[in-house]
Protein backbone atom coordinates (compact mmCIF):
# COMPACT_ATOMS: atom_id res chain seq x y z
CA UNK A 1 0.00 0.00 0.00
CA UNK A 2 1.39 3.20 -1.13
CA UNK A 3 1.32 6.11 1.88
CA UNK A 4 -1.03 8.42 1.11
CA UNK A 5 0.66 11.89 1.93
CA UNK A 6 3.69 10.83 -0.22
CA UNK A 7 3.07 7.93 -2.29
CA UNK A 8 5.61 6.17 -1.09
CA UNK A 9 5.38 2.49 -0.67
CA UNK A 10 4.85 1.88 3.04
CA UNK A 11 7.65 -1.17 4.13
CA UNK A 12 5.50 -2.44 7.06
CA UNK A 13 2.26 -3.21 4.64
CA UNK A 14 5.28 -4.82 2.28
CA UNK A 15 6.16 -6.73 5.38
CA UNK A 16 2.59 -7.70 6.60
CA UNK A 17 2.27 -9.07 3.10
CA UNK A 18 5.13 -10.85 3.57
CA UNK A 19 7.06 -9.37 0.74
CA UNK A 20 10.01 -8.07 2.30
CA UNK A 21 11.57 -10.19 5.30
CA UNK A 22 11.29 -9.34 8.90
CA UNK A 23 11.87 -11.41 12.20
CA UNK A 24 8.10 -12.11 12.89
CA UNK A 25 7.62 -12.21 16.71
CA UNK A 26 3.73 -12.67 16.54
CA UNK A 27 1.46 -13.43 13.52
CA UNK A 28 -2.25 -12.71 14.92
CA UNK A 29 -5.58 -12.11 11.88
CA UNK A 30 -5.68 -8.18 13.02
CA UNK A 31 -1.78 -7.85 13.89
CA UNK A 32 1.61 -8.73 13.12
CA UNK A 33 4.89 -7.96 15.01
CA UNK A 34 8.25 -8.13 14.20
CA UNK A 35 11.82 -7.14 15.47
CA UNK A 36 13.12 -3.65 14.82
CA UNK A 37 15.76 -3.24 13.14
CA UNK A 38 17.68 -0.88 14.50
CA UNK A 39 16.62 -1.97 17.78
CA UNK A 40 16.67 0.13 21.33
CA UNK A 41 17.58 -2.76 22.89
CA UNK A 42 17.70 -6.68 21.86
CA UNK A 43 14.24 -7.74 21.45
CA UNK A 44 13.32 -4.69 20.91
CA UNK A 45 9.51 -5.55 19.13
CA UNK A 46 7.26 -3.68 16.18
CA UNK A 47 3.49 -4.32 16.62
CA UNK A 48 1.53 -3.53 13.83
CA UNK A 49 -2.25 -3.95 12.32
CA UNK A 50 -2.31 -5.85 9.34
CA UNK A 51 -4.41 -3.35 7.84
CA UNK A 52 -2.64 0.13 6.81
CA UNK A 53 -3.71 2.70 9.47
CA UNK A 54 -1.52 6.03 9.74
CA UNK A 55 -2.20 6.76 13.48
CA UNK A 56 -3.85 5.98 16.60
CA UNK A 57 -7.02 8.04 15.75
CA UNK A 58 -7.27 5.83 12.79
CA UNK A 59 -7.41 2.78 14.42
CA UNK A 60 -11.10 1.77 14.57
CA UNK A 61 -12.45 2.06 18.12
CA UNK A 62 -13.42 -2.05 17.81
CA UNK A 63 -9.96 -2.65 17.12
CA UNK A 64 -8.32 -0.82 20.37
CA UNK A 65 -8.42 -3.35 22.77
CA UNK A 66 -7.39 -6.43 20.51
CA UNK A 67 -4.25 -4.46 19.18
CA UNK A 68 -2.99 -3.32 22.47
CA UNK A 69 -3.95 -6.49 24.12
CA UNK A 70 -1.40 -8.19 21.98
CA UNK A 71 1.28 -4.71 23.09
CA UNK A 72 0.39 -6.57 26.97
CA UNK A 73 1.36 -9.63 25.53
CA UNK A 74 4.28 -8.39 24.21
CA UNK A 75 5.24 -6.52 27.11
CA UNK A 76 4.62 -9.83 29.01
CA UNK A 77 7.06 -11.81 26.90
CA UNK A 78 9.68 -9.43 27.53
CA UNK A 79 9.92 -10.11 31.13
CA UNK A 80 9.14 -13.92 31.15
CA UNK A 81 11.26 -14.53 27.73
CA UNK A 82 14.04 -12.25 28.21
CA UNK A 83 14.71 -11.43 31.57
CA UNK A 84 13.86 -7.76 31.27
CA UNK A 85 13.10 -6.19 34.65
CA UNK A 86 10.46 -4.43 32.77
CA UNK A 87 9.33 -2.88 29.18
CA UNK A 88 8.69 0.54 27.54
CA UNK A 89 5.56 0.76 25.28
CA UNK A 90 5.10 3.75 22.88
CA UNK A 91 4.47 5.27 19.75
CA UNK A 92 4.09 8.22 17.84
CA UNK A 93 1.56 9.60 15.97
CA UNK A 94 3.01 11.75 12.35
CA UNK A 95 5.79 13.22 14.84
CA UNK A 96 8.78 11.20 14.44
CA UNK A 97 7.15 8.15 12.76
CA UNK A 98 9.60 7.00 10.85
CA UNK A 99 7.09 4.72 9.26
CA UNK A 100 3.99 6.25 8.16
CA UNK A 101 1.81 3.00 9.52
CA UNK A 102 0.79 2.71 12.93
CA UNK A 103 3.35 0.88 15.37
CA UNK A 104 3.67 0.58 18.96
CA UNK A 105 7.37 -0.20 20.23
CA UNK A 106 7.83 -2.51 22.69
CA UNK A 107 11.07 -2.10 24.11
CA UNK A 108 12.70 -4.10 27.06
CA UNK A 109 14.06 -2.46 30.03
CA UNK A 110 16.36 -3.16 32.94
CA UNK A 111 17.57 -0.62 35.46
CA UNK A 112 20.59 1.15 34.08
CA UNK A 113 20.36 0.59 31.06
CA UNK A 114 21.19 3.56 29.45
CA UNK A 115 18.10 4.50 28.26
CA UNK A 116 17.56 8.35 29.15
CA UNK A 117 14.36 10.93 28.79
CA UNK A 118 14.51 11.31 24.52
CA UNK A 119 18.32 9.98 23.96
CA UNK A 120 18.12 6.38 22.63
CA UNK A 121 21.34 4.39 21.63
CA UNK A 122 20.30 2.01 19.63
CA UNK A 123 22.11 -1.30 19.43
CA UNK A 124 22.57 -3.75 16.57
CA UNK A 125 22.28 -7.48 16.72
CA UNK A 126 25.68 -9.34 16.26
CA UNK A 127 24.39 -11.20 13.70
CA UNK A 128 21.29 -12.25 11.42
CA UNK A 129 20.98 -15.34 13.80
CA UNK A 130 21.00 -13.50 16.57
CA UNK A 131 17.99 -11.47 16.05
CA UNK A 132 16.00 -14.52 14.53
CA UNK A 133 16.67 -16.37 18.36
CA UNK A 134 15.10 -13.36 19.70
CA UNK A 135 12.40 -13.21 17.67
CA UNK A 136 11.75 -17.25 18.00
CA UNK A 137 11.85 -17.03 21.76
CA UNK A 138 9.28 -14.33 21.93
CA UNK A 139 7.22 -16.14 19.41
CA UNK A 140 7.27 -19.14 21.30
CA UNK A 141 6.24 -17.70 24.70
CA UNK A 142 3.05 -15.47 22.93
CA UNK A 143 2.15 -18.68 21.18
CA UNK A 144 2.03 -20.77 24.65
CA UNK A 145 0.27 -17.60 26.30
CA UNK A 146 -2.40 -17.81 23.75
Amino acid sequence: MADSASGRICVFCEIVKGERPAHIVLDVPDALAFLDTRPLFKGHTLLVPRTHYETLPDLPAELLAPYFGQAQRLAAAMESVLGAAGSFVAMNNRISQSVPHLHVHVVPRNRKDGLRGFFWPRQKYDSDAEAADYATRLATALRESA
